[in-house]
């Protein structure tokens, strides 16, 4: 992230939601480009550099979804899909497309400062490397040993639950779709067996959970997936 403040390119073709997203973000610190079209997002990302893209799903010529994919062949650049409630499928595509997050229409400039600020902060610890130990509140990963830890009480994990936990925690607060942990835990193959992941998630839940019942670390992001959250800040 650069010194002075991240560099955003919002990308939207009402020009209602450009201005509030330029005005609102500028005014937090942000560095503010715009684009009202796919063909204009993929220009302005080549020749301003943005730290975070929020893009809109539905812009004319080149679609939401298409950009996020083409973004994706070259750069692990955070990307929050701005989305209408009605879009379901859409959202998930674009997560499985590799999208961070997605915000959904209409939304209040809170929660979109929120989710940036989050994202950012994730891209930076991912751009500063990978830590060997994971640690969030009473819960401790230790990568290099495949160890697990609750309150400094070791947790016996099988190894398709570690294996569940390692992929949650490695896209620590970015959202993943029900495909993405299926292929990533079980293989390619598994894609549609969702009810493995919710037997396993519930499993893991009351192993590492404080309270199984209201989830602190592991979110369900209703008809999409989960998030694992290590921000008190997150918490529903």
């Amino acid at each position: 992230m650069r010194k002075g403040g991240a560099r955003i390119l919002a990308v939207d073709d009402e020009i209602e939601i450009v201005r509030a997203l330029q005005r609102s973000l500028a005014a937090h610190g942000y560095e503010v480009f715009t684009a009202s079209s796919g063909e204009e997002a993929l220009d302005a990302i080549t020749r301003h550099r943005p730290d975070l893209i929020l893009l809109d799903l539905g812009l004319p010529g080149m679609s939401g979804l298409e950009v996020c994919k083409r973004v994706r062949e070259v750069s692990n650049l955070p990307i929050i899909v701005l989305s209408v409630k009605d879009t379901e499928q859409d959202k998930v595509r674009a997560l499985d497309l590799g999208a961070d997050d997605y915000v959904s229409k209409p939304f209040g400039i809170n929660e979109v400062l929120a989710r940036v600020r989050v994202a950012l902060r994730h891209s930076a610890q991912v751009q500063a490397g990978t830590e060997p130990v994971f640690v969030a509140g009473p819960l401790n990963v230790d990568f290099a040993q495949r160890r697990v830890q609750v309150n400094e009480q070791e947790v016996k994990l099988t190894p398709t639950e570690y294996d569940l936990l390692k992929a949650l925690v490695k896209h620590n607060g970015k959202i993943m779709t029900r495909q993405m942990l299926l292929s990533q835990v079980w293989g390619t193959g598994y894609g549609s067996e969702a009810h493995y992941l919710h037997v396993y998630i519930g499993q893991l839940r009351r192993k590492i959970e404080p309270d199984p019942t209201h989830p602190r670390f592991i979110l369900t992001i209703s008809g999409v997936g989960y998030r694992f959250s290590s921000d008190e800040a997150e918490q529903p």
